[in-house]
């Protein structure tokens, strides 16, 4: 029982080096995105998140914007608990038969306007899982799209380009 305790305080922990990212263009793309929902929507914008039935590779990613490295409340956008109080609703993985309601619901509770942003490649065309039988494919199959950030898991950075994008352009668009 020692011995293996004792090696763990010896040894150097197995985790990988953070991603190299320029923090003075991620600030100015966080500062980029608060100016856009501002002018856009003359507050901040807030974004509800919704896994469809994902692998959780993408919540990951969803996830790393809150963490002290990107930090995304400094810029005022934020996630929300309630639909009924998004701008945004950020869908992840492909919609599966048990999430088809949920997420049609969801949807309803979203006060206009509102966006759908598709985020990784299965929310885009139901990815590794299409044609499952528990699957009925991306997100547009089940509610309107406005926006697609493809990867598999797409990266923090890429999330925060695809709202910029759809801040700008004011939705209909593919990344």
């Amino acid at each position: 029982m020692r011995h293996p305790l004792l090696e763990g305080l010896i040894r150097a922990p197995l985790t990988e080096p953070a991603p190299p990212v320029d923090e003075t263009a991620l600030a100015e793309l966080a500062a980029a995105l608060e100016r856009a929902a501002r002018k856009r929507l003359g507050r901040s914008l807030s974004i509800r998140q919704v896994d469809a039935g994902s692998c959780n590779g993408c919540e990951l990613e969803i996830h790393a914007l809150n963490n002290a490295f990107y930090d995304l409340e400094r810029f005022g956008l934020r996630f929300v608990a309630s639909p009924r109080h998004a701008d945004v609703l950020l869908v992840t993985g492909p919609v599966t038969k048990n999430m088809r309601e949920a997420l049609e619901r969801t949807w309803r509770a979203t006060p206009d306007p509102k966006w759908v942003v598709a985020a990784g490649d299965c929310a885009f065309d139901g990815g590794l899982f299409a044609g499952s039988y528990a699957c009925l494919g991306g997100v547009s199959r089940a509610v309107p799209v406005d926006l697609h950030i493809k990867g598999c898991p797409p990266t923090p950075t890429q999330l925060l380009r695809g709202l910029l994008a759809l801040l700008a352009a004011g939705g209909r668009r593919g990344l």
